[in-house]
């Protein structure tokens, strides 16, 4: 048997923070630059998306648009399923990419014209981030094996954890000399960009991309099968599907419960002079200034030096665990002390591991899924089955709040029953994914 070729500097590097073997690095460096790119685009046009919402509809409108897109995505998710059916994996992912990144073109032009565009571009950007992520997930995911992606999805996964980092910090640099509805180019140029990296890696990598058990090449359409026929029509993906919706109906709950802690201790700070001279307002944006940067880093860190050593030591089955066992210490100690510290650091722990590890875990278990699944059903599950959680939290929230009488405390406790559903789907889950993993045909 001759020898393993040498690594290179890049692979010895990327080594430190994931198993990296000879001629792994460059392939994983561009596709940790391109999904950079596209969380970057999303996270500059989110201040256009706030001031176009909240100045012509309010608070209000915005939690009514926000379930909107769960219904737009009814039509979204079958429409790309369409495309996948007769395009190509290169012509899919450019004719989608071009299509969100003239509409940001388009919606620059029509803000100049002063046509009112809340509403529609708030809709438009939820769709917007949701489709092209899950996208490029699903191009990450058939390029890899089931065990190449394992190793090397962590340092990919990087790039998620940053963009957004990266984003923030230009859109806040821009916005004074550009103006708020010129971001709306720069996003335009930074997903121009990502869909020049996504070609150039494809004709990289394309010799070499993992075949679905169907024997369909690069070349050829993905497949003519419903989204969600796909979803509803195989177990493991219903249990990731229920599971998306699950994570994220929890995960809203625990946004509810933060904002509504911190508003409180902001009302009682100022109405007691114990706010340090801030208004109601400042203490809710220093307050949620500094949990995102304690969120952000966080995350960061763990998925630099502990998600690929988690993934490669005690495997998907525990890692999908990690999660929802941190929600539920966290919910239980909010049930039984409400207070905002105890709050703020249970949802800086469940955060944080959503950002690394868990978005990590949930690109993984796609792997040893066919072509068809991995583009088609991850958009339905990854679009509509995650949106669907933010629908039925604010639909406990309504209920909670204008019939139940809901206090912090009881939404803490709902929350613990639904994190019980979400461990329990997790391990059916690690359990098909361990069986699928062990039959999957190595390429």
């Amino acid at each position: 048997m001759p020898p393993p070729p040498p690594k290179s500097p890049l692979d010895r590097f990327l080594g430190l923070f994931a198993e990296v073997r000879a001629g792994e690095g460059p392939a994983a460096v561009l596709l940790t630059l391109n999904v950079i790119l596209l969380l970057a685009a999303y996270s500059i046009v989110k201040p256009v998306r706030e001031a176009l919402i909240l100045a012509e509809g309010g608070a209000e409108v915005k939690s009514y648009a926000a379930a909107g897109q769960a219904i737009l995505l009814l039509g979204a998710v079958p429409l790309y399923a369409a495309l996948a059916g007769r395009l190509p994996r290169r012509r899919l992912i450019n004719g989608v990419t071009l299509f969100f990144t003239a509409c940001f073109v388009l919606f620059y032009l029509l803000a100049r014209l002063h046509v009112p565009l809340g509403v529609v571009f708030f809709l438009y950007v939820g769709i917007f981030n949701l489709m092209v992520i899950a996208q490029f997930w699903s191009f990450a995911n058939d390029l890899y094996t089931p065990e190449e992606g394992k190793r090397l999805f962590p340092i990919v996964a990087v790039g998620a954890s940053s963009g957004a980092v990266i984003g923030s910090f230009a859109a806040g640099r821009l916005i004074g000399p550009l103006g708020v509805y010129q971001l709306l180019l720069v996003a335009a140029g930074a997903l121009a960009l990502s869909l020049l990296l996504t070609n150039v890696i494809d004709s990289r990598e394309r010799g070499r991309a993992a075949k679905p058990a169907a024997g369909r090449t690069a070349e050829e359409p993905i497949g003519k099968g419903d989204a969600f026929r796909l979803v509803l029509g195989n177990r493991y993906l219903l249990l990731i599907a229920l599971l998306m919706l699950f994570l994220n109906w929890v995960n809203t709950n625990g946004e509810y419960i933060l904002g509504r802690t911190v508003k409180r201790m902001a009302a009682e700070g100022v109405a007691s002079g114990a706010a340090n001279g801030l208004s109601e307002s400042d203490y809710i944006g220093k307050f949620y200034a500094d949990f995102q940067f304690v969120v952000n880093w966080t995350g960061l860190v763990v998925q630099l030096f502990f998600v690929s050593r988690i993934l490669k030591y005690l495997g998907v089955r525990v890692a999908i665990l990690f999660l929802p066992v941190i929600a539920l210490g966290g919910y239980t100690l909010i049930a039984f002390y409400p207070a905002l510290a105890a709050v703020r650091w249970a949802k800086t722990a469940e955060n944080a591991t959503d950002y690394s590890l868990q978005n990590t875990v949930r690109q993984v278990l796609f792997l040893p899924t066919t072509r068809e699944q991995k583009y088609k059903a991850k958009q339905a599950i990854d679009t509509f089955f995650w949106r669907a959680g933010d629908v039925l939290s604010a639909a406990l929230t309504f209920v909670g709040t204008t019939y139940l009488s809901f206090g912090i405390r009881q939404f803490a406790l709902v929350n613990l029953g639904f994190v019980l559903v979400w461990i329990v789907l997790a391990v059916l889950i690690g359990r098909e994914n361990g069986r699928l993993t062990k039959d999957a045909t190595p390429v």
